[in-house]
């Protein structure tokens, strides 16, 4: 609420992680059925985010194992935001950094069961709360809580499996629809195997005769710099937002959005969108693009600056930037017109929607004469099937992660730290294969609206009927074409 939609009411607060806590905040939320919303999208909307935080904190006791959701109670970069005058955010930042201690001992309370694994992936986040940090009593209980996440790396149970029964709860009950894992595993095989053909033939139209195990390698040694990375970026950004607008496929979501670095806190992804919230004052958004480590060895910096090749880093900011992330988060405020749509959020289809935005501009023809870009967009494509692949193999039991690692680099062409980071991501973000699943259930959507609407149908009419409703459960995007039928 805080940063994604800018209810500054929250600045300065943080959560009760302790067990008692968390089972108090569960217990406020109303029986299923009290008080229905009138909107009936709306109300299912509701629904779906109230049966998702169930799913998470009552039934997969995320706060006992997981300290991803401990590090994002505690982090201060949504103060970094030129939402408000600086002498406020400082304040508020202030405040915000005083209740640490009571937040670390809730949190201790909690944090009984954490996988090896997982407390190994996340102490580099942990560890980067602290930077910039000069208040004692906050540093003596950030110490407090590196050292557990510490010791359970070292003495951690090494499964960090799920089960079926608690991943599938995880990824339906948010998105208002049952979910069965052996389908969805079925769709994401499919899948791979078209895109494998798409980046097999966009290969050879780039040049004749080259295969993609051949010709990727090269592609992706061609990046900037470290100080050129950013710079790319920047460039891109306009360049999307041209043609995006050009073929009229979303109206001009307006703001500004600036490139730089994540602070250390959000360093565990390569790249993430930092966006305006619907309820707060006009302010810059950030599209945080960040280089390799500087203390990193020269092979695992290569490695890592292959993400920004000038092959994907233009699909990287399609997605990121417009018609992605900053796209949607601009029209959500201008078209959705509730509270519900507004502020709670469908992972799955903010997800969704980005990487539909990606093959989109591919479908209508950007940089048509250069296949480098569909070819990006089928890696990244590629990337994030994988994710789904391997969330499912990981919370089955099905694969290791020695597996999971090696079937991003085979699979989606990731090499050394950067195949070992997304096989860690899988043990604390048990959804992250939801990018897949959300484009899926979009291009589903979109064919339905064709069929529906005959002649009259046009991209951006879809899309603005689409963003209309927020970032809508999975379950509910249906209600899309009803309204505009």
């Amino acid at each position: 609420m805080r940063e994604y939609a800018g209810v500054h009411d929250y600045d300065g607060e943080v959560l009760d992680l302790s067990p008692a806590g968390v089972r108090a905040a569960l217990d406020r939320l109303a029986p299923v059925g009290a008080d229905p919303d009138p909107d009936p999208h709306d109300e299912a909307h509701l629904l779906a985010a109230e049966a998702g935080l169930r799913a998470e904190y009552e039934l997969a006791e995320v706060h006992r194992w997981n300290p991803l959701v401990h590090i994002d109670n505690l982090d201060l970069a949504c103060y970094a935001r030129e939402y408000a005058p600086t002498q406020e955010r400082a304040a508020a930042r202030a405040r915000h950094l005083s209740r640490w201690p009571e937040a670390v001992e809730a949190s201790l309370s909690s944090l009984d069961r954490t996988p090896a694994p997982v407390a190994t992936a996340l102490l580099g986040g942990a560890r980067g709360l602290a930077v910039g940090v000069d208040d004692a009593p906050a540093l003596a209980a950030h110490a407090r809580l590196v050292a557990r996440l510490e010791h359970a790396a070292e003495s951690g149970t090494p499964d960090c499996a799920l089960g079926d029964d608690v991943l599938a709860r995880l990824l339906g009950d948010p998105e208002g629809m049952p979910v069965d894992l052996g389908r969805l595993e079925e769709r994401a095989d499919s899948e791979r195997r078209r895109l494998t053909e798409r980046l097999a033939e966009d290969c050879d139209r780039y040049r004749s005769g080259a295969t993609p195990a051949q010709l990727v390698p090269e592609l992706l040694a061609d990046h900037p710099d470290d100080e050129g990375i950013q710079e790319a970026a920047r460039h891109l950004i306009a360049e999307v937002t041209a043609f995006t607008l050009g073929r009229d496929l979303i109206p001009d979501p307006g703001g500004e959005c600036r490139v730089g670095a994540a602070p250390e806190s959000r360093r565990w992804a390569m790249a993430m969108m930092s966006p305006g919230g619907a309820y707060e004052a006009e302010a810059p958004a950030w599209y945080y693009v960040n280089p390799p480590e500087p203390t990193w060895d020269e092979r695992a910096k290569r490695d890592w600056r292959q993400v920004f090749s000038a092959t994907t880093l233009p699909t990287i900011t399609a997605h990121e930037v417009t018609p992605g992330h900053f796209a949607h988060h601009r029209l959500l405020i201008r078209l959705a017109r509730s509270d519900v749509r507004r502020s709670l959020s469908s992972s799955a289809f903010v997800e969704g929607w980005a990487h539909y935005a990606e093959e989109l501009l591919v479908e209508e023809g950007f940089r048509e004469d250069d296949p480098r870009f569909a070819i990006g967009v089928w890696l990244e494509a590629l990337l994030r099937v994988t994710r789904l692949a391997c969330s499912l193999g990981i919370h089955r039991r099905s694969m290791s992660l020695e597996e999971v690692t090696h079937r991003f680099e085979q699979d989606a062409f990731l090499r050394g730290p950067a195949a070992l980071a997304e096989a860690n991501r899988g043990t604390y973000d048990p959804t992250y294969g939801r990018y897949t699943w959300g484009k899926l259930e979009i291009q589903s959507l979109r064919d339905e609206a064709t069929g529906a609407w005959g002649k009259r149908y046009s991209h951006r009419r879809f899309h603005e009927a689409l963003l209309s409703l927020g970032s809508p459960p999975l379950g509910t995007l249906g209600d899309a074409i009803g309204s505009t039928s």
